[in-house]
């Protein structure tokens, strides 16, 4: 169920999705979901691997066929028509699209070309969106000789040369450094400030609390919560919570604590940490030295705020780690 449409924005659907459905095989990618977008608006899909993200930017984008289900663009029926909306759209895979035997500049150009841009209008904005980017000093290099936070730039430049109104991302910052990750994440952000709507696919939680004005929480096909961050995060603002780091974790110390202290909520995110959750303020002292009475060392006992992947993890039951763990298969975390 939808709610809170984001703050301040135009109260003007631009994409509006019902009962949209896919079948892979006998594999449900995308399972009769609903949800709309908002003009103007940042709107995030976050959820693991396989959990249909893809498959549902490629329907709204017009690379697959829904099976059931209506998507409207604009007011333009995709199912329909689905390249009516194309000039509306710009579209920025998870692999890049581009040709690696071409320079920078020369790619854009190309992209521009597709769109009908004339020559001095494409060369014009290949050229201010390289410095935009800040890869005229690229231009004219071989984009095979790109580094991969460069790619995912330039690959970004060739989704809105011809000035789209709506920027899908599928995963614009996986497998990238910290650095270029932190980079593309402002160029988002600054795009979405100057008025372009983007729809945001990832499976970095951190990422979607960051830019996203809206949330939708994507599990096997189906979405099971869309709201504001404020909204998703409010019903833990009132939960207390403190993690410990410990010397060790051994097995059995979950269930001990569970009935040594039946009003708390215990976790173990990691090896070395128990996270300890409440509607009351923890009394750490007594879990200190509960913990010491069975030989293990409590190195740090921290409060911490309720953050998104909490919310992710109550709502959708997928722990924090297995998120993690994809992040590492993608080629490290941000």
């Amino acid at each position: 169920m939808e709610k809170s449409p984001g703050s301040g924005k135009s109260d003007l659907s631009i994409i509006e999705v019902s009962s949209l459905s896919k079948v892979f095989g006998k594999v449900q990618a995308v399972d009769s979901i609903d949800f709309t977008v908002l003009r103007g608006e940042l709107f995030g899909f976050l959820g693991p691997n396989g959990a249909g993200k893809t498959t549902t930017i490629n329907m709204l984008t017009g690379l697959a066929r829904p099976d059931a289900g209506s998507i409207r663009i604009a007011g333009v029926d995709l199912v329909r028509s689905p390249r009516s909306a194309q000039h509306l759209i710009g579209v920025v895979p998870d692999e890049s699209n581009l040709y690696p035997e071409l320079t920078g500049f020369d790619n854009l150009c190309f992209c521009a070309a597709l769109y009908g841009l004339e020559k001095k209008e494409r060369r014009a904005r290949a050229r201010e969106l390289l410095d935009f980017f800040d890869l005229s000093g690229a231009a004219d290099r071989k984009f095979a000789g790109y580094s991969k936070g460069m790619k995912r730039k330039l690959t970004i430049a060739a989704g809105i040369i011809h000035r789209p109104e709506i920027l899908f991302l599928d995963e614009p910052t996986t497998g990238i450094d910290v650095a270029s990750a932190r980079q593309l994440r402002q160029l988002i952000a600054g795009l979405n400030k100057a008025g372009t709507t983007i729809f945001l696919t990832t499976h970095y939680i951190e990422e979607a609390q960051r830019l996203c004005d809206r949330i939708a929480f994507v599990v096997s096909g189906r979405v099971v919560d869309i709201d504001t961050v404020e909204h998703l995060l409010q019903p833990l603002k009132a939960r207390h919570i403190v993690q410990f780091s410990c010397s060790d974790t051994p097995e059995g110390v979950a269930e001990g604590l569970f009935e040594s202290f039946p009003g708390l909520e215990f976790a173990l995110p990691e090896t070395g940490q128990i996270r300890v959750e409440s509607a009351e303020p923890v009394r750490v002292g007594p879990l200190v030295r509960y913990l010491e009475d069975l030989g293990i060392e409590v190195m740090e006992a921290r409060r911490i705020r309720p953050s998104l992947e909490d919310v992710f993890v109550k709502i959708t039951g997928i722990e924090a780690q297995a998120m993690r763990r994809e992040k590492e298969k993608k080629g490290g975390g941000q």
